[in-house]
């Protein structure tokens, strides 16, 4: 296996795509495949070439899910080389460019801003923002749909897709069961906490999504983990219990806003926890702070009025929503 760094300026950083050959069939097959600009094109063939491959040499990309950082040149590739292309059937229609299914999304943004009480000039700057930006997500391109639990044999190795939503509705992890080692896309990260609730604003109830999503990781508990940006994690079951930690001092810390300010909308209360916000944080600030205040009132523990949520009790039992990870490592990022 190889990693290639593609460059991503606009998103979290640096996308990892892996570059799995099977010497006996020798088939290419790819995981993940980087945002669609030019630039990332020619680094993507400049680096298969040192490889000693070419892009109409792929055969297979595995996506991870559809975030055009990571699918952004699978339907480059495949007009290339005739490549298959592979996403989880929830993430599938994005990919392949269906119109209805991209309409349907951004309809739902647009309410979804509304809910979150986004002021109209903010809304109009993301909505500016995301439109300019939407050339990343590539070619349409012919998709063949995948659900948890299929496998792919590749490079003379077994991999299992372990459905992980949360920060996308499709997310899914490739798993090796004999390598103990899995491709977890932004399943859990290195150094930042995947962006629950506007990274993908048709995941119903994003955070209690998520954290199931951890919890299976930790249960799966594989040496490796490969995600989709920065470095290898060797401890995941850790990493996924420290950011499981992160999300009940997260939902502590909007709880601190609601008993100080009363009533307050996620864009009040993603200004109260993360300030002034730009470019696609504008998006993900409010998306975070309404996947923890949707969690609090799906457990009782708040009440939606309109766009606002309220506390029922001024001193919830937050900790009560978060089970157990059952893992008391911390893994956090240093430089």
């Amino acid at each position: 296996m190889n990693r290639i760094r593609l460059d991503n300026t606009v998103f979290e950083g640096l996308n990892n795509v892996y570059v799995l050959a099977d010497d006996d069939s020798d088939e290419l097959v790819l995981v993940d495949a980087g945002v669609a600009l030019p630039e990332v094109r020619e680094q993507l063939t400049t680096d298969l070439a040192s490889l000693g491959y070419e892009l109409a040499d792929v055969d297979r990309v595995l996506l991870t899910h559809w975030h055009s950082d990571h699918a952004g040149l699978a339907g480059a590739i495949q007009a290339e080389s005739g490549a298959t292309v592979h996403a989880h059937e929830a993430d599938a229609p994005l990919v392949a460019g269906d119109e209805a299914s991209l309409l349907e999304e951004r309809d739902l943004q647009a309410k979804k801003f509304r809910e979150w009480g986004m002021p109209e000039d903010r809304r109009e700057e993301l909505s500016d923002f995301l439109g300019d930006h939407m050339d990343l997500g590539g070619e349409p391109c012919d998709v063949e749909p995948f659900a948890d639990g299929d496998s792919f044999t590749v490079d003379g190795r077994t991999l299992e897709a372990v459905h992980l939503p949360g920060h996308a509705a499709g997310l899914t992890a490739f798993y090796d069961a004999d390598a103990d080692e899995a491709f977890v896309g932004d399943a859990i990260l290195p150094k930042y906490t995947p962006n629950v609730g506007g990274a993908d604003v048709r995941v119903d109830d994003p955070l209690g999504r998520y954290v199931d999503s951890l919890l299976r990781l930790i249960d799966l508990d594989p040496d490796t983990a490969w995600p989709g940006h920065r470095d290898r994690i060797d401890d995941p079951a850790g990493r996924a219990a420290t950011i499981l930690r992160h999300h009940v001092e997260r939902t502590e810390n909007v709880v601190d806003v609601l008993r100080r300010e009363g009533a307050s909308t996620p864009w009040e209360v993603s200004a109260a926890l993360f300030g002034d916000l730009h470019g696609i944080h504008v998006l993900h600030g409010p998306g975070e702070a309404y996947a923890h205040l949707d969690h609090l009132a799906s457990n009782g523990l708040a009440e939606r009025d309109g766009t606002r949520y309220d506390l029922v009790d001024p001193d919830p039992d937050v900790g009560a929503l978060f089970p157990d990870p059952g893992v008391d490592r911390v893994v956090e990022w240093s430089e």
